[in-house]
């Protein structure tokens, strides 16, 4: 199975709340076998036709199953909510190499 990508660009509305968010789905994203890979480092924008990223975090599942089961899971749930309301936000998973 190949890995995937859990990839979201993230607006900020509530600091302390997405702090929240933060340290609270990272240790869950890891017991399904994510593992971040950027977690809003230094952005470059080299081109923007289709849309202007603002802070993007990459995580890496080891299948896509990985990735659906941790964004459906009850845990995560009230977790995303957080997020929700702290933020705007895009996010898409992709199947890698």
């Amino acid at each position: 199975m190949p890995p995937a990508y859990l990839i979201v660009d993230t607006v900020i509305e509530d600091h302390e709340a997405y702090d929240r968010y933060k340290a609270l789905t990272k240790p869950l994203a890891e017991t399904f076998g994510g593992e971040y890979l950027a977690r809003g480092g230094e952005l470059h924008v080299e081109q923007n036709d289709l849309w202007t990223p603002t802070r993007i975090v990459v995580v890496k599942f080891p299948s896509m199953d990985h990735a659906k089961k941790f964004l459906n899971s009850p845990d995560y749930q009230p977790i995303k909510a957080i997020r929700l309301g702290a933020s705007k936000s895009n996010a898409i998973l992709v199947e890698g190499f």
